[in-house]
């Protein structure tokens, strides 16, 4: 099927992965920078691309900086956190039009990488200080973020269930950093961990879009230097013990329980069952087709809503769901039921080939977007693996029942957590 190829190139301290393809009338640019989730940073790093997208020396406003991409024909500049198992990701991508299909003849992609230089190496600066106006607005913005996951009880209760089930674990902390870590932040120390992340993380640039190798490599090597480094890996560790399963119930004035079962499936992105736990979770909650969809909120009408999904690199399966907290104990037997029968192997060929349809179509409209295309290559990059979309849509599509049988063998149940009507504890 050849979807997806993708030239990747050494150039110094950092990774040039160009993807070239006329699908699209825009050139899209993502710089993500990779190190692992620690408590002493994590609040820093949430921060920090915050405020070097709010300006730079040579914009050093935003509204001058939002005004010249408007001068770019429109191009768009976004930046993202994400955590991909115990590794906190900061992405920054810009999406400029392909001066191909203009009949203005501006160099738009290299306007576009100039662009992104200036925000990335060439911050708004002050000696050895960021502009101390802009980190004490982006402070304010930061702490609005983080409280937020504390006021939308859905995003709340998951961040609590993973709190719980990781507790000793990097992967516990939130992606946005600690509310009372963020006062402590100074435009100086911010700056020094600014410069000792461009010196330490693994950096990797993405471009996609109708563009030669050559004229990418040439115009990267002209405006980025960075030096280079040995990025820093997780701690290897052994397997985890096998731990009783926790209950937690935390009361809240809330008028909708929130049930979330967090799952150690035991299997990683790359590892050769990946692709039965895949369509495993397909079958059991990540569809509308699914047994918890099915039995939990169409049969029993037991939940608002109810899904699975996985964190492919940290081995996780995490279940979400709304309930009326008189409802707790029925949803719990009946998830678990659930289980058991995906365990015992009762489910359907037409089921296997539904999730497995489904997933491949997920997989295609992920694609159909550059930048969902830069996140399905990055897995690579995270997991250490070179997998092809062709491989693993093949795999999947391989995948046979007795090996859905086994992954549900090897998935424990790790905790419940439960957020219910009550005065807070």
């Amino acid at each position: 099927m050849g979807v997806l190829s993708e030239n990747i190139i050494d150039v110094t301290g950092m990774k040039l992965h160009i993807i070239p393809t006329e699908k699209y009338k825009t050139n899209t640019i993502v710089f993500k920078m990779k190190a692992p989730l620690d408590k002493e940073n994590v609040t820093k790093r949430a921060l920090l691309p915050h405020v070097l997208q709010s300006n730079s020396k040579k914009f050093p406003t935003t509204s001058l900086l939002r005004s010249y991409l408007d001068e770019l024909y429109g191009a768009t500049f976004n930046v993202d956190l994400g955590k991909k198992g115990e590794y906190h990701i900061i992405s920054f991508s810009i999406e400029a039009a392909n001066e191909k299909f203009l009949s203005d003849s501006t160099p738009l992609m290299e306007k576009a990488f100039e662009f992104l230089a200036e925000v990335l190496i060439n911050p708004n600066v002050d000696g050895h200080s960021f502009d101390q106006t802009t980190v004490g607005n982006e402070k304010r913005s930061l702490k609005q973020r983080i409280q937020s996951v504390y006021d939308d009880k859905m995003k709340y209760s998951n961040f609590r269930l993973i709190q719980e089930m990781c507790k000793e674990e990097p992967y516990s902390l939130h992606v946005h950093g600690q509310l009372e870590d963020v006062d402590s932040i100074t435009a100086e120390s911010l700056y020094d961990y600014y410069q000792s992340a461009l010196r330490e993380d693994e950096l990797d640039l993405y471009v996609v879009g109708d563009v030669t190798s050559e004229e990418v490599v040439k115009i990267v090597n002209n405006l980025f230097h960075f030096s280079d480094r040995t990025p820093k890996n997780l701690d290897e560790k052994g397997p985890q013990t096998k731990k009783e399963a926790k209950e937690i119930k935390e009361a809240q004035d809330v008028k909708q329980g929130k049930l979330n079962i967090g799952y150690r499936t035991n299997v990683l992105y790359g590892d050769e069952d990946y692709y039965a736990l895949q369509v495993f979770n397909g079958i059991f909650g990540g569809f509308s087709h699914s047994k918890l969809f099915i039995n939990v909120r169409e049969k029993a009408s037991l939940a608002y809503y109810v899904a699975s999904r996985l964190e492919s690199h940290k081995g996780l399966m995490l279940v979400m769901s709304g309930i009326d907290n008189k409802n707790y104990e029925q949803a719990v037997s009946i998830i678990k039921e659930q289980m058991t029968a995906m365990t015992a192997g009762e489910f359907s060929d037409e089921e296997i080939d539904q999730t497995k349809a489904v997933i491949k179509n997920q997989l295609l409209e992920t694609i159909d977007n550059a930048r969902g295309m830069v996140e399905i290559l990055y897995h690579n990059v995270v997991s250490k693996e070179n997998i092809s979309l062709d491989h693993w849509i093949s795999a999947m599509d391989q995948v046979t029942k007795d090996e859905i049988i086994k992954i549900a063998g090897k998935i424990e149940l790790d905790t419940i957590y439960f957020l219910t009507e009550g005065a807070q504890q």
